[in-house]
């Protein structure tokens, strides 16, 4: 018996004491319900419909409250024993076996209440500690949302119930594990920075930790916490971004999944982002009046209906479907046919096809845009076409900000490294970054062209296939450059 407590709990007790008295066993409330049963597998063993049964009994047991209860019924008998003789609202022990009972069973049934009765308590506990520890992580997940949408005062007023502190400034680090050792891996992100870190289990790629650490740089000599995670956990790969203001968590996180996308083919497994700047950052002026101007149909929004989502519901749902694709339903926590349907009203507000890569990377550039503070912006010396952005289409607009000194040089950097393999990119993204007509069209397989693309992100220190993906800075990039190339 407690052999059975201790590696199978109640379940198998259960399952034990049915097959001994080769009938029925369970617990049952009060009130008759039950709670946990087993029958007996033993070949020709006839057990009845015990529900009306042991309710008959529970509801004798109760109203007298005896210590022990038998009823008998042509061919078998029901014994009951109280897990908690003081408690008339605890479980029933009960068990239906044939007659005659066998000898000793009574005995045994009243030894076994006191390890079923603590194994039952023990799993109770155990059930309040995963509902604490799945409130705490829904919590912090909670927070990170707010963090990657902007709502910094909000996310910091929900973090000051947990531990520890949200750090500002930060680097965003992205830990992806094996198989479902998060929760290990967790504690050893805990135990490396001494608990410093604000550690999230990401919702979207189940493989993966989000950790948002203070930006200090440790003390010379001193191992970071990327390299000790990567040490100690011999099958993890570790990505860090730059150190970014907290309220800029979001590009952070795109730091993090690009170097971690570097750092699974680096022997140590762990990197930091290298690339820089941000396209938001080399758009000057004239590149934010041209991103308000493109936004303002969805800052303005009006919900028709109160359930319809307002303004701040679709920007979100706009940013985390660039970052994340389809898996922007695990991000949000909705169903795949209201995300569909925010992304049609998304367009239809912003007069932009959201199937063209050309379409969804305006509005990526225009969102990251708005995040970014006025003041980091290039400043811009060069005087505004009247006619220029935000008074035709967002594809006019967008090419007189393409076409800016400060962005060229921008998109020469990116481009730089994967100057012989561009017309690969070219067609990945020519194909809306879908690998089958690009293959195609390179005539070569799928594979093939997967293994071209991860090549190009180890050059390029960013990702690529999975999201969220550098494809849209990449199609700006190229775009700025065939811009000035026709010039």
């Amino acid at each position: 018996m407690h052999r059975l407590a201790r590696t199978g709990g109640t379940a198998e007790l259960l399952r034990w004491l049915a097959g001994r008295a080769e009938g029925w066993a369970g617990l049952v409330g009060p009130d008759g319900t039950v709670l946990h049963a087993a029958a007996a597998r033993t070949a020709g063993a006839k057990v009845p419909d015990v529900a009306g049964l042991v309710a008959e009994g529970a509801s004798a047991l109760t109203e007298r409250g005896a210590q022990a209860y038998s009823l008998d019924t042509g061919a078998h008998t029901a014994l009951l024993f109280p897990l908690s003789a003081g408690d008339h609202t605890a479980p029933v022990l009960a068990v239906v076996t044939p007659r005659p009972v066998a000898a000793g069973l009574a005995t045994l049934l009243a030894d076994v209440v006191l390890p079923l009765s603590l194994c039952r308590q023990a799993e109770t506990l155990e059930r309040k500690r995963r509902r604490v520890d799945l409130a705490e992580s829904r919590g912090r997940e909670a927070v990170l949302h707010l963090l990657m949408t902007g709502q910094l005062s909000v996310a910091q007023q929900v973090a000051g119930a947990l531990r520890p502190r949200l750090p500002d400034p930060v680097r965003v680090c992205v830990v992806e594990c094996s198989g479902d050792g998060r929760d290990e891996v967790a504690r050893v992100c805990a135990d490396a920075d001494g608990g410093r870190s604000w550690i999230v289990r990401c919702p979207v790629y189940a493989r993966h930790l989000i950790l948002v650490m203070p930006a200090k740089e440790p003390e010379p000599g001193a191992v970071t916490t990327d390299a000790t995670v990567a040490a100690r956990v011999g099958d993890c790969v570790v990505g860090v971004s730059e150190p970014v203001p907290l309220a800029d968590t979001a590009t952070g996180y795109r730091q993090a999944f690009h170097a971690l996308a570097v750092a699974r083919e680096l022997p140590a497994r762990h990197a930091r982002f290298g690339v820089s700047p941000d396209s938001a950052l080399v758009v000057g002026p004239a590149g934010r009046r041209w991103a308000n101007a493109l936004l303002t149909p969805l800052l303005t929004h009006v919900p028709r209906r109160p359930q319809d989502p307002g303004s701040q519901e679709l920007l979100a749902t706009a940013a985390s479907w660039l970052a994340f694709s389809s898996h922007a339903t695990d991000h949000l926590k909705v169903h795949r046919n209201t995300l569909a349907a925010r992304l049609r009203l998304i367009g239809e507000l912003l007069g932009l096809d959201l199937h063209r890569l050309a379409d969804q990377s305006a509005l990526d550039l225009a969102l990251r845009v708005r995040a970014t503070p006025a003041p980091a912006c290039t400043p811009e010396s060069v005087p505004d076409d009247p006619a220029g952005p935000g008074t035709g289409k967002a594809a006019q607009g967008l090419d007189e900000i393409l076409r800016r000194p400060a962005v060229q040089e921008w998109a020469d950097r990116q481009l730089a490294p994967v100057h012989a393999a561009e017309e690969t990119l070219r067609t990945w993204l020519r194909c809306e970054g879908r690998l089958g007509p690009a293959a195609a069209e390179l005539g070569i397989s799928v594979p093939g062209a997967r293994k071209r693309l991860t090549r190009l992100e180890t050059v390029l220190q960013r990702s690529l296939l999975r999201p969220p993906s550098a494809r849209y800075d990449l199609w700006l990039a190229l775009r700025a450059r065939d811009l000035s190339a026709s010039a």
